[in-house]
């Protein structure tokens, strides 16, 4: 099986007039976004599924705003693999057990139905569902239709989900989303997407050319040298540019 682990989260922005989500699917092979759909923050996440294609043999792990058991049970019907998190109304009909070492962290891996109505109506077949403990006591009830791997390693696929976070971080802290130069819908939009296709296509130079540096250590060798007229690898040949390091502490302000 070809392991293609993507990630559904949502990030809201409330800068401006109304505020907007962000909903990205970011394959964790390259950590590249592979689909991003901007919405307004009132458009519920179950509304963008419709927009993203699944493959077979490959993993979906979802953030719990995702639920949507006709759209799970679709990515069932196509040989796909989801993950995510159940909802705490969740009532459901044990089939079978399995033997778990809670020293892992996993209390419960059962094989179950849906007794909802609609939601048992929408994914009529069984699910799997995981009861997982973390190192520091948080309770995770976790939904997925693969039978074959370890319900550790289920709870550890979920946990990639927080990938997601660096990748806003990352463009928040360094493609300068912190502060916005309009604060209208469309004003926001433009500088989100032209963020978003910066970190892109700096990831694919950097995968290209077998670059060593960070990424933001490649942004910043670029934006010094935006004007030069040098093919992009004899620029990361400089030995003066071999040494840039990436500041740790925080810019000083000059006024308070």
């Amino acid at each position: 099986m070809d392991l293609c682990l993507s990630i559904f989260p949502w990030a809201t922005f409330r800068e401006t007039k109304a505020a907007i989500k962000i909903h990205t699917q970011l394959n964790l092979r390259n950590c590249l976004p592979e689909l991003v759909i901007i919405t307004t923050a009132s458009v519920h996440e179950t509304k963008v599924l419709q927009f993203f294609s699944f493959e077979a043999d490959s993993f979906y792990v979802f953030d719990r705003g995702y639920m949507d058991y006709s759209k799970l049970y679709k990515i069932h019907q196509v040989g796909a693999y989801f993950i995510i998190r159940a909802r705490g109304r969740l009532q459901f009909v044990r089939q079978s057990s399995s033997v778990v070492d809670k020293t892992s962290g996993v209390r419960c891996d059962q094989l179950v139905t849906i007794k909802n109505f609609y939601p048992r109506k929408k994914y009529p077949e069984k699910i799997r569902r995981i009861v997982f403990v973390d190192a520091e006591g948080k309770r995770y009830q976790f939904l997925t239709n693969n039978l074959d791997l370890p319900a550790k390693h289920i709870a550890q696929l979920y946990k990639h989900r927080w990938m997601i976070e660096l990748f806003f971080k990352w463009i928040k802290q360094h493609l300068k989303i912190r502060s916005y130069w309009g604060h209208s819908l469309n004003a926001v939009k433009c500088q989100i997407w032209i963020a978003i296709t910066v970190y892109v296509l700096v990831a694919i130079v950097k995968k290209q050319i077998g670059l060593k540096q960070s990424l933001y250590e490649i942004l910043q060798i670029l934006s010094i040298n935006i004007f030069d007229k040098m093919p992009v690898s004899q620029l990361f040949d400089d030995a003066l540019l071999q040494n840039f390091k990436e500041l740790e502490h925080n810019q000083l302000k000059m006024f308070d």
